[in-house]
C-alpha cells in the first residue's frame, strides 16, 4: 500500500475497572469538583471484541489500529497482530500533562502518535462498523469527507467545550470569507437536509456554531498540526487539566479547522449510521437497530439503564447475531 493510501484508525480505550487505573483516579479525584470525573463515563459494556471483529469484517483496508490505553489491555486482545498499535498515553502525551483522565487532553495530541498515517479516522468505542465499508466514505482523492452546515449552540453536557471551540474559530476565520470559499460544500446536495440551518443563521456575522455528528472523524495528521501552531495557548490550557473541564477545547476544534478551511469533501456519513442512547424505554429498539443490518456504523451511547448487567448480556447476543466469527484480533481460546 503507497503512503498516499495509507488510512489508519485511532481510538481509545478506558478499563475502569483496572486497579492501577482506578488508583491513580482516586488520587487525583479529590483535586477537582467535576461530574465529569464521575466513574459511570467508564462503565465498560466489553463491546470491544465486537468493535474488533467489525473493522476486520467491514474495514479490511485499514492499514493500521492505534488503540490508546492508560497501559491496561482486553486479556483477550492479540497485541502481537501486525495491525494493531498499543499506545500508552506516555508514547505520544507530554510528561508535564500525566496522568490524565480527560478524553480531550487523550485527542488533541493524536499527531504525536508514532507511524500515524497522515490519513487517520477517530473512532470512539462505541462506535461500530456493522455493514461493508467503503474507504471512500471517508477520505476522496487524499481529502477527509465531512458533512458541512452551520448550527446553533445546543444546551448538553458539552455545550460550553463546543462554545470554546467555536470561539477559537471565530479568532482565526472570518465566516463571510469561509462562506464565499466554501459555498458549494456548504450547501452541498449530499446534505441539502441541512442546509436550512446554515440559511436561517447566514444574517449573523459570526459561527455560531456547526452541525456536529457523534460519528467516526476524518482527519488529516497536518491539520492536527496547523491547529497547534495557531492556537497553542489554549490546547496548554486544555492539556493542563487532569478531568474534563467547561474551559477545554476538544477534538472538533480541529474538525471546525477543515470545514472553515475548506480541506475537506461533502458528505453525508450520518445517512448511513444510526445513533443511539440506551435507555430502559429503547433497549429492544436498539437490539433490533444492531441486527437489521439497515446501517453501515452504529453508535451506541451509555445511557441511564436498570439491570446493567442483564442488558450487557442482551446487547453481546445482538452483536453475536452479526459479527459471530472471532477475529484475527482475538488471542485463540483453547
Amino acid at each position: 500500500m503507497s503512503e498516499d493510501n495509507r488510512i489508519d484508525i485511532v481510538i481509545p480505550w478506558v478499563d475502569g475497572n483496572d486497579a492501577l487505573w482506578m488508583a491513580d483516579f482516586n488520587v487525583h479525584k479529590p483535586k477537582v469538583n467535576n461530574e465529569n470525573s464521575h466513574e459511570v463515563r467508564f462503565r465498560d459494556w466489553d463491546l470491544m471484541r465486537f468493535w474488533f471483529r467489525g473493522i476486520e469484517e467491514n474495514m479490511p483496508w485499514v492499514r493500521k489500529i492505534h488503540f490508546i490505553t492508560y497501559g491496561h489491555i482486553p486479556a483477550w486482545l492479540n497485541t502481537k497482530h501486525e495491525k494493531i498499535n498499543i499506545v500508552k498515553h506516555e508514547d505520544y502525551i507530554p510528561q508535564e500533562y500525566l496522568p490524565t483522565f480527560s478524553s480531550h487532553v487523550i485527542e488533541i495530541f493524536i499527531h504525536k502518535i508514532e507511524d500515524l498515517a497522515e490519513k487517520f479516522i477517530y473512532f470512539n468505542d462505541d462506535l461500530f462498523a456493522v455493514g461493508k465499508i467503503d474507504e471512500r466514505l471517508f477520505f476522496e482523492n487524499n481529502f477527509p469527507k465531512d458533512t458541512f452546515a452551520f448550527n446553533v449552540l445546543g444546551y448538553d453536557n458539552i455545550a460550553h467545550i463546543i462554545m470554546n471551540d467555536v470561539k477559537a474559530i471565530n479568532y482565526k476565520f472570518s465566516k463571510k470569507e469561509v462562506v464565499l470559499n466554501n459555498l458549494w460544500k456548504i450547501f452541498n446536495w449530499r446534505y441539502l437536509d441541512k442546509a436550512a440551518r446554515s440559511l436561517l443563521l447566514s444574517p449573523w456575522p459570526h459561527i455560531t456554531g456547526f452541525y456536529n455528528h457523534h460519528l467516526p472523524q476524518a482527519y488529516l495528521k497536518d491539520t492536527f498540526k496547523k491547529v497547534w501552531n495557531e492556537n497553542e495557548e489554549i490546547l496548554i490550557a486544555t492539556a493542563n487539566n487532569k478531568f474534563r473541564s467547561n474551559d477545554d477545547v476538544n477534538q472538533y476544534l480541529f474538525r471546525y479547522w477543515q470545514l472553515c478551511s475548506g480541506t475537506f469533501r461533502p458528505f453525508s456519513l450520518y445517512k448511513k449510521s444510526s445513533v443511539v442512547s440506551i435507555n430502559d424505554q429503547n433497549f429492544d429498539s436498539v437490539n433490533k437497530t444492531i441486527k437489521d443490518g439497515t446501517k453501515k456504523i452504529i453508535c451506541i451511547n451509555d445511557g441511564e439503564v436498570t439491570e446493567f448487567e442483564k442488558k450487557k448480556k442482551m446487547l453481546h447476543q445482538a452483536f453475536n447475531t452479526i459479527l459471530p466469527k472471532q477475529s484475527s484480533f482475538e488471542i485463540v481460546q483453547g
